[in-house]
């Protein structure tokens, strides 16, 4: 079997997909007490690094995605593949699943 190194920027979701890199959970409460992995919620915001074509009409054209490259986004808690790459948390999600562009 053949080795394959993978990477960000080989990986290009199909259809109306997005590769979303997670941003990280807070390690500590407004109160200053620190939690422990087991306690944080899982993240729900981050930074979509690639996009797929968008989804296929009737007529065979892409109907054109809503968010590009660099947005930041809230997407649902439990949607998506999570994927991890060299220590990075990653999740691909279909559009439907993002809630809103964060500025």
């Amino acid at each position: 079997m053949a080795a394959i190194s993978l990477s960000v920027s080989t990986v290009k979701p199909l259809g109306e997909r997005v590769f979303v890199k997670v941003s990280p959970s807070e390690e500590k409460t407004q109160g200053g007490i620190f939690l422990p992995d087991t306690a944080k919620e899982k993240p729900q915001i981050g930074e979509i690094v690639q996009v797929g074509p968008g989804k296929r009409n009737d007529d065979g054209s892409y109907q054109p995605m809503e968010v590009k490259v660099g947005d930041k986004v809230l997407y649902s808690k439990y949607a998506g593949t999570d994927v991890k790459f060299g220590g990075d948390d990653y999740v691909l999600l279909s559009e439907k699943d993002i809630l809103a562009v964060v500025s």
